[in-house]
């Protein structure tokens, strides 16, 4: 299966927080599965980071790329299918880096590891 992990998840797992459902873990943690995080959430953790609302254990350069070799996770870039997608998305939510991440699946046909309840409005497999 193709899943696309929502930032949250992607935090919550590599720092093995219980906020991270089972079910979601056991996904993420299946070899069979690939795993695949957006560059865009990698933007967005920056951000947080600016604005003092996130810390990391080590600093983001160190700490991001180890954890996606160690976990096997892929990063996906925005391509512009993804950004003409999210241009014609109804806005049922106005967060821009959940958007993107709703056209990223729809694109790529993956299914969002995300606790957001607002990714089923876009009719998107969500797993939680």
């Amino acid at each position: 299966m193709n899943l696309l992990l929502d930032t949250h998840a992607f935090l919550w797992f590599i720092g093995g927080s219980s906020s991270l459902s089972k079910r979601a873990r056991t996904l993420i943690e299946d070899e069979t599965n690939r795993v695949v995080l957006s560059t865009a959430s990698l933007w967005e953790i920056a951000i947080k980071i600016s604005l003092e609302k996130l810390t990391l254990s080590e600093s983001f350069d160190v700490l991001i790329p180890e954890q996606l070799a160690v976990n096997g996770i892929e990063l996906l870039d925005i391509s512009i299918n993804h950004a003409a997608l999210v241009a014609n998305l109804p806005f049922h939510h106005r967060d821009p880096f959940d958007r993107l991440l709703v056209a990223q699946a729809k694109v790529e046909q993956m299914a969002v590891i995300s606790k957001d309840q607002a990714f089923d409005a876009y009719e998107v497999n969500r797993l939680w």
